[in-house]
């Protein structure tokens, strides 16, 4: 988990989850805050997002940060402490790397989490 620690500022990540319907992986480029063990995400279209919703059929997920592949468990943050918390670590990293503002996203989009596991 040192590499991964290493990572904390990189631009994005690889998720993979499993297609819902089709049972095949789906990888997607996505902006991320690590925290510990755990990698927090912010799902602009909450729950209408593909991934979101693979991720509630099948938490089994991998993410690949640089060339490092880590097995985890996907979840949607309640609201409440963690989603805070959450939404401050994803916003406070990409705000000041963007031109516009991301205020809206911050608080309308959905968090989700995922817990690593063990390096896959």
């Amino acid at each position: 988990m040192e590499q991964l620690a290493a990572a904390v500022d990189d631009d994005f990540c690889y998720l993979t989850t499993r297609g819902r319907r089709s049972g095949q992986p789906h990888e997607i480029e996505i902006w991320f805050a690590l925290d510990g063990r755990t990698l927090y995400f912010l799902a602009g279209a909450r729950d209408a997002s593909d991934w979101v919703r693979n991720v509630m059929a099948d938490p089994a997920v991998t993410v690949r940060v640089r060339d490092r592949t880590y097995a985890g468990r996907g979840r949607v943050v309640d609201e409440g402490d963690e989603s805070a918390r959450a939404r401050e670590l994803v916003f406070d990293k990409y705000q000041p790397r963007s031109s516009g503002s991301l205020a809206n996203w911050r608080v309308e989009s959905l968090p989700v989490a995922v817990d690593l596991t063990e390096e896959a």
